[in-house]
């Protein structure tokens, strides 16, 4: 190949993320052209509104996608925890990479989240980490906070909030890390279904860019979000429900063993239902679905159905 095309979302951090894979593409082709292709997407141009109450699937990748579909862009980049559990039938996840940090980091003014006082306020775009927080700290005051993320840090160093919630990727990608004041286990905050990886996504019928894209690929990362995935679309859930899963492996060969870690939450933080599951990376959408099913039966049906204010099928 002489050109691929890379269809992103113009954030700083999308940016780096593209950038990233341009630089690996470059270094692995001598001589091959790799362009980056910003395009704004529906969550991008919505900054006032939760994205829980527009829709929140999709919203950060449809209109990439409509690149890809119109061959205007090879191959899209996005952050996993964006890119819903269903694709248009042409296109597919070719590539997860290896995953950074998949946890949530605290910002604060040096505060540790168990010492915030009383009723701080704590800003996060997630209900997913306001349901955990509020399960743990019900006194604390959470409210929402889109934007990109050097808009949210200069909203903490200007004072409008006690501390909040990001994901520790982005900060450690843009070399922000010393902005963290705390890593929030999993115990406290299970991180978002594909936190952490980034996801390529393309055509299936490019064979020349699915095999020049293939050596970014990770194998455990991909079991892992696999797994996590299974889960998500189960239970029918979007990138804005209070659901988290988080996948691991330890052990090598044909000793590994995945575990998955699922959690369903009112938003409010008053129910909470954790479950984990184990078996082999082979069977990692077998085991999301298994989990899932194990959660619904706990009472998680309950829960998602005042959510999405409908029945689950």
């Amino acid at each position: 190949m002489k050109t691929i095309r890379i269809g992103t979302r113009g954030s700083q951090l999308a940016l780096w993320q593209a950038n990233w894979v341009k630089s690996e593409l470059e270094n692995r082709y001598p001589g091959i052209e790799v362009t980056l292709t910003k395009i704004k997407t529906t969550g991008d141009k919505i900054l006032d509104v939760p994205l829980a109450k527009v829709g929140g699937k999709g919203l950060f990748v449809k209109e990439i996608e409509e690149a890809l579909l119109k061959d205007e862009v090879d191959i899209a980049v996005h952050s996993m925890k964006d890119v819903p559990t269903e694709l248009p039938d042409v296109l597919h996840l070719s590539v997860i990479t290896e995953r950074e940090d998949p946890r949530d980091a605290l910002l604060s003014k040096g505060v540790l989240f168990k010492d915030l006082p009383r009723r701080a306020n704590v800003g996060t775009s997630s209900l997913r980490r306001q349901c955990q927080l509020f399960s743990l700290r019900p006194d604390l005051t959470i409210h929402q906070l889109r934007g990109n993320l050097d808009s949210r840090v200069n909203k903490l160093v200007e004072g409008q909030f006690d501390a909040i919630i990001l994901a520790a990727a982005g900060l450690r990608r843009l070399g922000w890390a010393s902005h963290i004041s705390e890593y929030l286990a999993p115990e406290v905050s299970l991180p978002a279904i594909g936190q952490g990886a980034l996801g390529i996504e393309c055509r299936k019928d490019r064979a020349e860019v699915n095999e020049a894209i293939a050596f970014l690929g990770h194998p455990v990362t991909r079991f892992c979000v696999d797994a996590e995935r299974a889960l998500l679309k189960r239970l029918e859930g979007g990138c804005q429900v209070p659901i988290a899963a988080y996948g691991t492996i330890e052990g090598s060969g044909k000793k590994q063993i995945l575990t998955l870690r699922g959690l369903v939450g009112s938003v409010s933080g008053d129910r909470i239902i954790k479950q984990e599951i184990k078996g082999t990376p082979a069977e990692a959408e077998k085991l999301g679905v298994t989990l899932a099913e194990n959660l619904l039966a706990e009472g998680a049906d309950r829960i998602l159905e005042e959510v999405y204010g409908k029945k689950l099928s």
